[in-house]
């Protein structure tokens, strides 16, 4: 796991009995942090390290007040497990409850993949900016504005350059073949309760039990 590398500095390893040798070097924070891309497809954003052990899918929606729940009783610990490098997430959007004339969770989720090309944000980050949204919400309503966005975006410490993109509302996904598609993959994982939050095992093939107050730390140890 990417945590530490040694650089020149003092340090002491103890070695025999009573016996002391210096050693040039200590631990320092690894400099190559998990970063976030879109996913193959176009309709996912995968953040975390492509060898993390363990690796899930969250479905979500930007109005969906238990994705709101989701992330803030576990939004830390996903933020911790992707940067240690324990975990690689892949966020899909959904957008079923948007109405006629409202673009609330499209505008979400088009930010959200703004925020996650081209390998520029920090999973960290990226992480945190999911929370911002998601602790934000305005169900039923217009949602936060795209300068709202880019703030958020900016103190969770997505790069100026995609919170600019954020503010200016630039479209970079197609919202309705990205409802498309990720409907498609939530109804394969489970057609009788298809809805959100789902978090998917990847590795295991199989849905998480989010009820389980432990699912997390389960999941990334058995991995």
């Amino acid at each position: 796991m990417r945590r530490w590398l040694v650089v020149l500095a003092s340090f002491t390893l103890l070695t025999g009995v009573g016996c002391a040798r210096q050693i040039p070097g200590s631990p320092q924070p690894d400099p190559v942090k998990p970063m976030t891309e879109v996913s193959k497809d176009g309709f996912g954003i995968v953040a975390g390290f492509a060898e993390a052990p363990a690796r899930i899918e969250i479905y979500t929606e930007p109005q969906c007040t238990h994705c709101a729940d989701l992330q803030h009783d576990f939004g830390d610990r996903i933020r911790y497990y992707l940067g240690i490098g324990a975990l690689q997430v892949t966020y899909r959007p959904m957008t079923f409850l948007d109405t006629d004339g409202n673009h609330h969770s499209e505008r979400v989720a088009n930010a959200l993949f703004l925020a996650g090309t081209g390998k520029h944000t920090p999973a960290t980050a990226f992480q945190s900016f999911v929370e911002e949204l998601w602790a934000n919400q305005d169900p039923g309503g217009k949602g936060p504005t795209d300068d709202e966005m880019a703030e958020m975006a900016r103190t969770a410490g997505v790069p100026d350059a995609q919170a600019t993109q954020i503010a200016d509302g630039e479209a970079v996904v197609d919202v309705s073949g990205m409802e498309d598609l990720n409907f498609g993959f939530l109804y394969d994982i489970d057609p009788t309760a298809t809805g959100t939050p789902t978090v998917y095992d990847l590795n295991k093939d199989r849905k998480v039990d989010i009820y389980d107050n432990d699912w997390l730390k389960k999941l990334v140890e058995s991995a």
